[in-house]
């Protein structure tokens, strides 16, 4: 066994060879962290540094960028804000005395290497930085990206990814009530597994991540560590995956993916939540990426600046780790906690309830300095923020791409297109059995979208909806969105396309758009081009959160999303959140017989990026559908205050896929038949992804009144027809183009991912 590297025989012994670039550290990261020590660190500092001043934990390739979030920020976006950016989740005030926290993250890698317990455990995560701010979490969601359908690949992980997300989500009684699944050739090998949690509280409920109080004990609880997910997402997704033989690839390092144990995250979340009750916490942080790592580093920093560890306390599960492992292990279903000594023997007894491990391993200190210490002998003593906060910040070269504008001026507008009614029908048919576009209901079925019973809305509605108080009826809706071609053609455009679409979903079930977190999925920051797509994509969502009035209140960036030199579509996945004062006055996506159907908005004739020349020609070229944020804004305050007054029968939004896959997926949710006539060519008409849409059904006798409010909004509005009733005759017809049974209609949408997956 080799001898206990300390900071005494690191003084000792200053020339040692250490292991710096198997970690992940480039050679001027080594020398800045022995220039912060002013000696060569010990093994255990240095498995500290590498994990923390990982691309996944440290954002040092992005900080730069991320910036803008705060300085965009107006006063009036400030308003609805109770913690901002930098704690573990953010907080907003939804009226009531009633709080939100939600958050969204990724766990990407993890879940290629080993799918159900790389997504499992994105879900453990995600929901333990939702607790650790003192709430109760009560929904998650799941926008994944795959590669093509019938790729032994995706056929490969889309399976164990899904059950991951289910298993977990369903074994905690947490409701999965949206999210999406997306496929595309560049995710071939590097699948996205991004993850939502909500979470409620009273306002004086928040906790933060922060150690003060000098004398005050620091408490880790929950599960053993052992050697799982040593080094982990940490690792993992700061990382590159090299090109194989086969040209799928792998990650060129690969620790261990973490294990996840939901039933211990269950009673973790039980007990956390009676310890917040009775006042026990005075700080609290998961530990999630990197471990006790992070969790000591970031605690002492943020609060009075020191912390003294007895590592040899830590329960484990494994007792031949080492102390560098303990350190990096990302062992799920833990936290850890600061109490004051006089709570201490209480704070143990709650967790002894719940059959939850808790040991005192430490104490607050007041010198500024985290010092680590395994069976007397000190391994660690660093400052903490250089650890947590200080770590390298890189201003990567980026430009604009040499083949950009080659690529907007491929415009997919002069695309052969059809003309007959016969060629229109047979378009909308393979457009809606399409991998994107088709039934989801093989995925989501999976999951229990009503477990705890506040579930309003779930998929396929639009956003998530669920109930945060029974008496008044105020609730929250989420929805998640980002169409990467979109992006891939302009990133500016597209990340306000995204944020765009989702603010219009959350609007179509009457809420009001009230926050933003954001989930930014791109390729090795190393690539200036991919550097450029994610600094004009940070950019334009800030721009546009400013101009839609929506703060950002946290969120991830995941970077070296790249198989050798391919990288994945830029991803910048945003999640929109809104409030909604009664969740009775909610409005549905799907038709009631004898409504009358309008179209808000303004169609032209933007088809590149869209799924008719993704599906149909395999194309990707011109320039993303134009963004009208002001457009959007006075569509959503229309439908807010229409859903209020009780006027829309439904409500859908149009995006992928256009007007004709709106009009399908309204009418197949409940059976219910239309007729509709839209204005000028049909094609475009039915195709077009044009943005600040949506499709409204109205009682006839409540449609003067509709126009009238849209008007006042300054929302263009057209009639487009009609509900025609459910039954065996209900069909789709479009006048003067074709008819399509709603039979047929859902044969083709319903049976796309049950044939290629099974079941």
């Amino acid at each position: 066994m080799a001898a206990l590297d300390t900071v005494v025989s690191a003084q000792s012994d200053p020339d040692r060879g250490q292991p710096w670039a198997e970690l992940g550290l480039k050679s001027d990261e080594y020398a800045q962290i022995r220039e912060i020590l002013g000696r060569r660190p010990t093994s255990s500092e240095l498995a500290m540094y590498s994990v923390m001043w990982s691309e996944h934990c440290s954002y040092k390739s992005s900080k730069v960028h991320l910036r803008q979030f705060g300085e965009k920020v107006t006063d009036e976006m400030r308003a609805p804000l109770m913690v901002g950016m930098g704690e573990n989740a953010g907080v907003v005030d939804i009226g009531q005395g009633y709080a939100v926290t939600f958050k969204i993250e990724s766990h990407n890698h993890p879940s290629y290497v080993e799918p159900y317990q790389g997504a499992a455990t994105g879900v453990g995560g995600i929901v333990r930085d939702i607790l650790s701010m003192g709430a109760r979490p009560v929904a998650v969601m799941d926008p994944l990206r795959f590669g093509p359908l019938d790729e032994p690949d995706t056929h490969r992980v889309l399976p164990g990814i899904v059950a991951g997300v289910g298993g977990y989500g369903n074994c905690l009684g947490l409701p999965n009530i949206g999210g999406e699944a997306i496929f595309d050739p560049t995710y071939l090998g590097n699948p996205l597994v991004n993850a939502l949690c909500v979470g409620v509280m009273r306002h004086e409920e928040i906790h933060l991540a922060k150690a003060s109080g000098a004398g005050n004990l620091v408490v880790l609880y929950g599960a053993r560590t052992g050697g799982d997910g040593i080094g982990g997402v940490s690792v993992l997704a700061s990382e590159t995956f090299d090109a194989g033989a086969d040209g799928k690839g792998g990650p060129a390092k690969r620790p261990s993916v973490q294990v996840g144990d939901p039933f211990q995250e269950k009673l973790l979340i039980e007990c956390t939540l009676d310890l917040f009750k009775e006042g026990l916490v005075v700080g609290i942080q998961d530990l999630g990426g990197a471990g006790l790592s992070c969790a000591t580093s970031e605690l002492a920093s943020a609060g009075d600046g020191g912390m003294r560890v007895h590592l040899d306390r830590v329960p484990l599960r494994d007792s031949s780790l080492s102390p560098e492992e303990i350190l990096m292990s990302e062992s799920q279903e833990r936290m850890m906690a600061v109490v004051e000594p006089a709570k201490a023997e209480r704070f143990l007894e709650i967790c002894e309830r719940w059959e939850v491990d808790a040991t005192v391993i430490g104490e607050v200190t007041e010198d500024g300095r985290l010092v680590i210490e395994w069976h007397g002998e000190v391994v660690v003593d660093v400052p903490p923020r250089t650890v947590a906060h200080e770590g390298p910040v890189y201003q990567r070269p980026f430009a604009r791409p040499s083949w950009q504008d080659a690529l907007q001026s491929d415009a997919a507008e002069a695309l052969p297109r059809p003309g007959s009614g016969e060629e229109l029908r047979e378009t909308l048919l393979r457009l809606v059995g399409s991998p994107n576009l088709c039934d989801r209901s093989w995925i989501t079925d999976q999951y229990d979208r009503y477990v705890l019973g506040n579930t309003v809305l779930a998929q396929p509605e639009d956003a998530g909806m669920v109930r945060v108080d029974e008496e008044t009826g105020l609730g929250v809706a989420l929805a998640t969105d980002c169409n990467g071609r979109f992006a891939k053609l302009d990133p500016y455009a597209g990340a306000q396309l995204a944020l765009a679409e989702a603010y219009r979903n959350v609007a179509v079930t009457g809420a009001r758009p009230l926050a933003v977190s954001d989930c930014l999925n791109f390729g090795s920051p190393e690539d200036p081009d991919v550097m450029w797509q994610f600094a004009e994509a940070v950019r334009g969502l800030a721009d546009g959160c400013r101009e839609l009035g929506v703060p950002v209140t946290g969120g991830n960036v995941s970077l070296y999303n790249q198989t050798g030199d391919t990288a994945i579509l830029p991803t910048p996945v945003v999640a929109v959140l809104g409030t909604i004062e009664d969740v009775r006055r909610r409005v549905p996506t799907g038709f009631g017989p004898g409504q009358t159907v309008l179209l808000l908005g303004t169609t032209g004739e933007e088809l590149s990026g869209s799924e008719w020349a993704h599906v149909v020609h395999g194309h990707l070229g011109g320039l993303p559908p134009r963004v009208d944020l002001a457009a959007e804004q006075a569509l959503a305050a229309f439908l807010a205050e229409a859903g209020a007054a009780g006027l829309l029968g439904a409500a859908h939004d149009l995006s992928d896929g256009g007007l004709a896959q709106a009009l399908v997926e309204a009418a197949l949710r409940r059976g219910v038949g239309v007729r509709v006539a839209p204005e000028g060519d049909p094609f475009v008409a039915l195709f077009a992804e044009s943005a600040g849409r949506a499709l409204v059904a109205v009682d006839p006798q409540d449609e003067e009144r509709v126009v009238s409010l849209a008007g006042e909004h300054g929302v263009p509005v057209t009639r487009l027809g009609a509900t025609t009733g459910q039954g065996d005759d209900a069909a789709l017809e479009v006048e003067g183009s074709f008819t399509v049974p709603l039979a047929e209609l859902r044969a083709v949408w319903a049976t796309t991912l049950p044939a290629a997956l099974g079941g």
